[in-house]
């Protein structure tokens, strides 16, 4: 739970217990009792006291002050942290569930493999264009009312899939379903960079993207049991019922985090848009209410009437967040990191039909062999934020800059470009080369322990590649 009422103090507003001023009349009490020969090589009180007073200045230049980036606590953060993984994972948990069942979905619609493989077109477009809709709408209204919005089609299409009976139901269907969850995987990372500064943020897009990276593993082996045991309809039933769950624990206990409607966090949001713990805990402490409790709930009101006049509620517009493919850097970093996610997702959908002609594998056997590369990814996906936040560090260092994990770090003389793509070379080489030797050993039909290993070194790799330019 958020505590609204907290009022975090500005590190200018805490003394510091380093900063000594001298007392001119006691050092000079303390001079005149030395002798003459140490008193004409000691400096002069009032020298002393200046030296003393100009180093803890300086000393104080150096440490960041400012109200802290976010007033949620680490514990809290973790929680967060652990919602929006659990809310990215569905994403692609509906993708890589469905490709065990691709054969068998051709045969009880009566259509060619070819036709089938549109529907994970479709799928991949809206994952595309979702999230410029749902950011743009987070970016008005917050987070939390966005995944909300997004989970209740995402239910409904699902209920959709498990009961439609034709070709054309499925490929809307899917459109839809992707509609509803594909926004997840950005409003995690909008999640991290509300509650995370710039020092630390790659644990916690670790963290977030752990879920994304954990369904490869998953996916498959679920959706080939359900579709071997139970019929491919099963996969739709229990993509609902998961969802379902999440989204009531989403309603219950997931904080808005959205720095334009709570600022870093101190500021409690629109009524509507507030989680049941909060509400309970607001109710409990008005009951509770003192005159200097009433004078903070004035200012953070003052705050939230700010924030409120700044966000300007109207029809999401894709096209503003397109814009961002005209800035130089930003339209290079999303055509690198579109081409390594199409390299990965060249080989998953390929591999079952793949799996399936030249080693005779049932849906449930190809789900297993997606193991080593949803392994990989989960890996990587946890230990790579550690080295870009590592070499942050290192790198601050090297340039004499002082960061901070409690405020923002300003980025004008840092060079954080260069901080990130020194820390991407190995991964991506070694995962292109993964790709290569994939491609060699499944044209040479080899033995399945080798284009199962590749699966496990270009998911760790690869999604390396992916996570360290998206931080």
């Amino acid at each position: 739970m958020v505590d609204y009422n907290h009022q975090s103090k500005s590190s200018d507003d805490v003394l510091d217990p380093n900063l000594v001023i001298a007392n001119p009349s006691t050092q000079e009490k303390s001079s005149m009792e030395k002798s003459n020969e140490k008193a004409e090589i000691q400096p002069s009180p009032a020298e002393k006291g200046d030296a003393e007073t100009r180093k803890d200045v300086e000393a104080l230049h150096r440490v960041p002050s400012g109200p802290p980036h976010s007033i949620f606590t680490q514990r809290q953060r973790y929680y967060i942290s652990f919602l929006a993984a659990w809310g990215a994972f569905f994403s692609p948990l509906s993708a890589n569930v469905y490709f065990p069942a691709l054969t068998t979905l051709a045969q009880d619609l009566h259509k060619s493999n070819g036709a089938i493989n549109l529907t994970l077109t479709s799928y991949m477009i809206f994952q595309g264009l979702a999230p410029t809709i749902f950011g743009d709408l987070a970016d008005m209204i917050g987070r939390r009312p966005v995944y909300i919005l997004g989970f209740v089609i995402y239910i409904g299409a699902n209920i959709g899939l498990a009961v439609q009976n034709n070709y054309a139901a499925l490929l809307v269907l899917r459109c839809l379903q992707s509609t509803g969850s594909s926004g997840t995987v950005a409003l995690g990372n909008g999640v991290v960079a509300d509650i995370a500064t710039s020092g630390e943020r790659g644990k916690y897009v670790g963290y977030v993207s752990f879920g994304a990276m954990a369904a490869p593993a998953l996916a498959p082996v679920l959706g080939g049991i359900l579709s071997t045991f139970l019929g491919w309809r099963s996969i739709f039933w229990c993509l609902t019922i998961l969802a379902v769950i999440f989204l009531t624990v989403l309603v219950i206990s997931f904080p808005e985090t959205g720095r334009n409607v709570v600022g870093n966090g101190s500021v409690p949001p629109q009524t509507w848009n507030i989680t049941l713990l909060n509400y309970l805990q607001i109710r409990k402490t008005r009951h509770d209410t003192s005159c200097g409790q009433t004078a903070i709930d004035n200012d953070l009101s003052a705050t939230k009437e700010n924030l409120a006049k700044q966000r300007k509620l109207r029809w999401p517009n894709p096209l503003k967040t397109l814009r961002i493919l005209a800035e130089k850097d930003m339209g290079l970093l999303l055509f690198y990191n579109s081409l390594v996610y199409t390299a990965l997702y060249t080989v998953m959908a390929s591999a079952p039909y793949l799996f399936a002609q030249i080693y005779g594998f049932n849906d449930l056997q190809i789900g297993l062999c997606f193991i080593p590369l949803g392994v990989g990814c989960s890996i990587a996906s946890l230990i790579i934020g550690r080295f870009i936040d590592h070499n942050y560090r290192r790198t601050a260092k090297t340039h004499n800059i002082t960061i901070s994990l409690r405020t923002s770090d300003s980025l004008q003389n840092f060079p954080i470009e260069i901080t990130r793509i020194q820390v991407i070379w190995p991964p991506l080489y070694i995962g292109l080369l993964s790709i290569l030797a994939y491609g060699w050993a499944i044209d040479r039909e080899a033995h399945l322990a080798i284009p199962l290993v590749l699966f496990f070194i270009m998911g760790v790799c690869l999604t390396s590649a992916f996570n360290i330019m998206s931080t």
